[in-house]
């Protein structure tokens, strides 16, 4: 994952556990301890030089800027890994690495006050010719730090602690001074844009609505079909780095339900397995396919919208209908066909698996009697099917990815638990194209979605938990916050000792739970059928894609 927010909404939320190898053999689960990846791995002289990689897109972009509110997504994230630069990269291990084809140091050059310098390489040129500078750090830095609201930003953390971006002995190189300590800085300028498209707000907001208009990367655009649903990339001559083993790589839109198909029928190379267990047995049965398996930072959650005048806009009802949801049992029905221990997610901010993952749901237990109880003291009374209060029946709208049908096995389980309480559970599944607009406007009262994790989950989870500031809410979505969260964000993010952050980042999930923000079922396992002579690509882990090594075994 290139995206370092937690701002990558997933259509396909749904994904389970998969057993690897092709070609008809069993279920097999592997171990997915975090620092495994599973990509076929390749020295480059094994990999042919030439061939296209064809890939799913989940929605058409409306915007490719990802730092717009619009555009954050994880397809302009797959776009941004083969196009635009990293200061630092994601290893297996959950963790970064400068990024030398970009940059020839990044480091913090001083303590009090804290000062980040970056010195570019001399190679990197943006595709319209013009050289990478300290100038690009700085529009970058104006238009994502809420000093000027006609940024249609999705984030501001982090770059709201800069107190000033300069040039410093030269014009390649840019020193970034924090006015306070900010300890997960390596996330921050990712993607790296150029200054014309941060310069002025237009720019920002509108420049890059239908293309990526600048790159710099081993692939840049060929060409976009609008009709078609499709983007081609291609590689680019103007790259100075190792060059790309793939000529294309082609992205095109397809219904989740087609993908096993379109594999089996030589139209795509990839695609993510779902949780139907007849997914899974037909990449297995695909000649030519393989399945591969690694640990994924993506998690399924539902989201509780807490909207001042909206139905949850009241903690102890939303605290009652997050008690009313069985998330081990929705965990079984999900991922129990194919690995029958799968537990629950418990944290918002640290995968399973990781050092300083803890298992805080205890904050706010599955309890229906207790909900049941909270829901009568709350005036919700019961004299049917549906509670009612004052005339109205407590009625929700549950939205949801409607394009993938194991979504529709989560919405139902999800009903069919709140009808126990006497909630009314409405199900409104909607197309990629309206889902992601609904959830940001916030029409909904519950949302069902994915969200992917980062190497640097304070600082990235900061906009979907903090306080919404007005109108304005970033990515949560739920508009669900306190000034306890916002205060314990504050201290973690400039906290440096990362013990003691990932303490406070713990402290803030408890507070989550509490808040009933949102009610996490499971880490969503990250197997993939692929091609199975495609080399050093596939289940990436918790690793960015290797675009440049790609390719086809020779």
């Amino acid at each position: 994952m290139r995206g370092r927010r937690l701002a990558l909404l997933a259509v396909a939320v749904a994904v389970v556990v998969a057993g690897c190898g092709g070609g008809g053999g069993a279920a097999n689960p592997q171990n997915k301890a975090i620092g495994n990846i599973d990509v076929n791995p390749q020295p480059r002289d094994r990999v042919r030089d030439g061939g296209d990689l064809r890939l799913p897109l989940d929605i058409f972009p409306n915007n490719y800027n990802y730092n717009q509110v619009d555009g954050t997504n994880s397809d302009i994230v797959t776009l941004s890994g083969a196009m635009l630069p990293a200061p630092f990269t994601g290893t297996a291990d959950g963790g970064l690495t400068l990024n030398t084809d970009y940059f020839t140091s990044a480091a913090i050059t001083s303590t009090s006050p804290q000062v980040v310098t970056y010195t570019i390489n001399p190679k990197a040129t943006w595709s319209d010719g013009t050289p990478f500078s300290w100038r690009d750090f700085e529009a970058y830095w104006h238009s994502s730090n809420g000093s000027d609201p006609a940024y249609q930003t999705s984030g501001t953390t982090g770059y709201d602690d800069i107190s000033s971006v300069t040039r410093g002995v030269d014009d390649k190189q840019a020193v970034i001074t924090y006015r306070k300590p900010y300890a997960e800085w390596q996330n921050l300028f990712n993607p790296f844009f150029p200054a014309s498209l941060t310069s002025t707000p237009a720019a920002f907001n509108s420049a890059w609505k239908t293309s990526m208009a600048v790159t710099a990367g081993p692939f840049t655009i060929d060409s976009i079909d609008p009709t078609a649903k499709t983007i081609t990339l291609k590689r680019d001559p103007k790259w100075w780095g190792t060059p790309a083993k793939l000529d294309r790589v082609i992205l095109k839109q397809y219904d989740p339900a087609a993908l096993p198909d379109a594999l089996a029928n030589n139209e795509i190379d990839y695609y993510e397995i779902g949780s139907d267990v007849n997914l899974l047995r037909r990449a297995q049965s695909t000649p030519g396919a393989a399945v591969r398996d690694a640990p994924s930072r993506y998690y399924t959650q539902i989201t509780l919208n807490g909207a001042t005048g909206s139905p949850l806009a009241e903690l102890a009802l939303r605290q009652a209908i997050a008690q009313g949801i069985d998330r081990a049992a929705v965990t079984r029905q999900m991922l129990g066909p194919i690995e029958p221990s799968a537990r629950p997610n418990g944290n918002h901010l640290y995968p399973p698996g990781t050092k300083d993952y803890r298992d805080n749901s205890g904050a706010l237990p599955y309890d229906p009697a207790h909900a049941q109880q909270v829901l009568d003291s709350l005036g919700w009374a019961r004299n049917g099917a549906t509670r009612q209060k004052s005339g109205r029946p407590l009625s929700l709208r549950l939205v949801y990815g409607g394009a993938v049908p194991t979504n529709q096995d989560i919405a139902k389980s999800v009903q069919n638990q709140l009808a126990q309480l006497g909630v009314s559970v409405v199900l409104q599944p909607l197309p990629p194209a309206e889902l992601f607009p609904n959830i940001t406007a916030g029409n909904f009262d519950l949302a069902l979605f994915s969200w992917g994790g980062t190497a640097s989950p304070l600082s990235s989870s900061t906009e979907i938990y903090g306080s919404p500031v007005g109108d304005t809410v970033r990515e949560n979505y739920g508009r669900v916050g306190t000034p306890e969260i916002d205060a314990l964000y504050l201290q973690g993010n400039a906290e440096l000792d990362d013990a003691k952050r990932a303490e406070i980042g713990n402290r803030i999930d408890q507070e989550i739970w509490r808040e009933a923000h949102s009610v996490v079922f499971y880490a969503r396992p990250g197997a993939v059928a692929v091609r199975s002579n495609l080399a050093n690509f596939g289940a990436s882990g918790l690793a960015d894609v290797d675009y440049i090594n790609a390719g086809f075994v020779k």
